[in-house]
């Protein structure tokens, strides 16, 4: 299992040295951090509990990925509201430990412990659930688990850490992907038979190391056009991140989000040309908008399993769910407000948009 001194050594001096953290911010990265360690005890001593058979079989996963703020959420979601699937609920993610029946979540002390986290955040983001839903018991992103090691993308992606950006970019992280297998089987030893949906846009750096840990994965990867999704993810980055630096201005977040996922979309691309084509799915935004159930029917297809009756009013729940109360997004952002072109940002993304077109919101 890979070591995490050596990753929170360097994530920290580039907090100290690059992210300008104002008190506000050093407050935010500490409880950050300090979850990250509190995660990673708890899954050890879950381990040392309950031992995981490192090599049991395994339905083939699916992992959903794309630039950040191009569907993948809805689309997971909409795949894992089938029961013969499985998610990593937030609470979970936030302390893995062998599933519990679900009657029992609500009076769990970590399930109460993740709940008032959220309200927390909520309280403190105005927008934040228009812009990205959150509650213990929906299905999350699996940076939850990356941040156990320090390896993470969700570190760069939230501040401005160049100097770490850097050098996790230099970083193997087979091990680490190898250890996000394990916490499933922790996770999931309850649910053996029930096939893993997983989703982060972070998978984009890092294909070949996914591939070594899963090798039988699915991989769907949605496309939206860039000139959309930098400015959503720019909006919410500076949501989150604002009181919280004196040099993460919306300039500079806007900069840091092209440069940092136009170098996704290219690592990932160069990376995809090295296997098999039946090890992905590529699924157009617009087609998700316009058709949900038709969008999860070609992933079924893919995985060559039925999508049967039950699945299927399952998905159009959910899709109904998705639309109304709390989880209805809710969400504006325009490139201009984070000092950027339309035409720079197409010319970053010229090598996406020329192998897949379908991303072009025309």
């Amino acid at each position: 299992m890979p070591d995490h001194s050596e990753a929170l050594d360097v994530l920290l001096d580039s907090y100290r040295r690059d992210a300008g953290l104002t008190d506000a911010g050093w407050a935010k990265v500490r409880k950050r951090l300090t979850d990250a360690l509190d995660a990673r005890l708890h899954t050890e001593a879950a381990w040392a509990a309950h031992p995981v058979d490192d090599h049991a079989p395994m339905p083939r996963p699916v992992f959903v990925t794309g630039l950040p703020r191009s569907g993948t959420t809805a689309l997971h979601r909409l795949l894992c509201a089938d029961p013969r699937h499985q998610g990593l609920e937030l609470w979970l993610a936030a302390a893995p430990q062998p599933r519990p029946p679900r009657a029992e979540w609500p009076d769990h002390p970590d399930h109460r412990r993740v709940q008032d986290d959220v309200d927390r955040r909520i309280a403190a983001t105005p927008g934040l659930s228009g812009m990205h839903f959150l509650a213990p018991d929906v299905v999350e992103e699996c940076w939850w688990l990356d941040r156990q090691t320090f390896r993470s993308w969700s570190f760069p992606s939230t501040s401005h850490l160049p100097s770490y950006a850097t050098w996790l970019g230099a970083q193997d992280l087979t091990a680490d992907y190898q250890r996000h297998r394990r916490i499933l089987g922790l996770i999931g030893a309850n649910d053996p038979d029930r096939r893993w949906v997983l989703k982060n846009p972070s998978h984009l750096f890092a294909l070949d190391a996914l591939l070594a840990a899963y090798p039988d994965a699915l991989v769907v990867q949605i496309h939206r056009d860039p000139l959309a999704t930098i400015a959503s993810v720019s909006s919410l980055t500076a949501s989150s991140a604002r009181g919280t630096s004196t040099v993460f201005t919306p300039a500079r977040i806007g900069r840091w989000s092209l440069d940092l996922w136009a170098r996704a979309a290219d690592g990932f691309r160069a990376a995809r040309a090295s296997y098999s084509p039946t090890t992905f799915v590529d699924v157009a935004y617009r087609d998700l908008v316009a058709d949900p159930l038709a969008t999860v029917s070609q992933v079924y297809d893919a995985l060559g399993v039925p999508f049967d009756e039950a699945a299927r009013a399952s998905v159009v729940a959910a899709d109904a769910a998705s639309r109304q109360g709390a989880q209805r997004p809710d969400h504006r952002y325009a490139l201009a407000d984070f000092g950027l072109r339309e035409a720079e940002v197409a010319e970053r993304f010229s090598g996406y948009l020329a192998a897949h077109p379908e991303a072009r919101a025309h």
